[in-house]
Order: structure tokens, then C-alpha cells, then sequence
């Protein structure tokens, strides 16, 4: 089981450290709503998200606070169990687990400390913008692609 963590330890600090690191920058950077753009498709602009993914809940009157914190914990220590229980065979699972634990610690964080959560990256093309994120949602993203990817369309996998 000690093996599970040495797998998945490497991506959460990881993805904790530059997550962290990266918002502390912009926000040293950047004023909120400020944009540098970078490339006609790319843009950093500070926002700070009170909600969930996409700002769900960002107007919500405050209760969506200990809500999340709440939901995030619970979600964490079910994938810590998960990592902890994964056997030999199932230890590929560790790294992409990883990397969603990096993240979600790293908007828990800001969500603890702050209210809300840094987001500053914006891709966008023409008029349309995909909704600010973070590297800690970047590392959520690629984490569960690797868990979906592993776990249910890898090929050759037993049906």
C-alpha cells in the first residue's frame, strides 16, 4: 500500500506546488479582470471564482463556502482510500489520482484561505472564451481523462 503513495505522491505535490506557485504569481502579476494576452487563442486574466466549476454557484449568498470545502474533503478522502487500496495490478490508477488530488488541494486551499478560488488562464477564439481556469483544474482535467483512459477505453483491458 506504502508503494500506492510513492506513485501518486510525486504528481500531487506536483500539481499542489505549481498550482500554488502559479497563482501566487498572477496575483502578484495581474490586477482582477486585467488580461495579457499571450496568443491570438491564449490569455491570462485574474478572476477569483466563488463558485464551482464553470461558476456555478459563484452568486449563491455565501452558503456555497463550506458547501464545497465540505464536498471537497469528502471527494479527497475517497480518492486517497481509493489510492490506498489500489493492488499491484491497478497501482497505473496512483499517478492520475495524483494529480487530482494535487488539484483539488490546491483549489481547496484557496477556497479555505480566501473565499474563493484563483483562476487566470483564458483560452478563447474569436468571440468565444472557455471559462478562466487554473493549474490545478488542468491537473483535475488530465487526472480524470488518465482515470477514464485506464479504467474504461484502454485497449486490451479485460472486459
Amino acid at each position: 500500500m506504502f508503494e500506492n503513495w510513492l506513485r501518486a505522491g510525486p504528481p500531487l505535490v506536483a500539481a499542489l506546488a505549481a498550482d500554488q506557485a502559479s497563482k501566487h504569481w498572477m496575483e502578484r502579476l495581474l490586477d482582477p479582470g486585467e488580461t495579457l494576452a499571450l496568443a491570438p487563442f491564449l490569455a491570462l486574466q485574474l478572476a477569483y471564482n466563488r463558485g464551482a466549476a464553470f461558476s456555478v454557484l459563484h452568486d449563491a449568498g455565501g452558503w456555497q463556502r463550506p458547501f464545497l470545502l465540505t464536498v471537497t474533503l469528502m471527494v479527497m478522502t475517497w480518492l486517497a482510500w481509493w489510492t490506498h487500496r489500489l493492488e499491484p495490478a491497478e497501482r497505473v490508477f496512483a499517478w492520475p489520482l495524483g494529480l487530482v488530488l494535487g488539484g483539488a488541494a490546491g483549489n481547496l486551499l484557496d477556497r479555505a484561505a480566501h473565499g474563493a478560488v484563483v483562476d487566470f488562464v483564458v483560452l478563447h477564439w474569436g468571440r468565444w472564451a472557455w471559462p478562466t481556469f487554473n493549474l490545478a483544474d488542468a491537473a483535475i482535467t488530465v487526472g480524470v481523462a488518465a482515470l477514464l483512459w485506464l479504467g474504461l477505453l484502454r485497449p486490451g483491458r479485460d472486459a
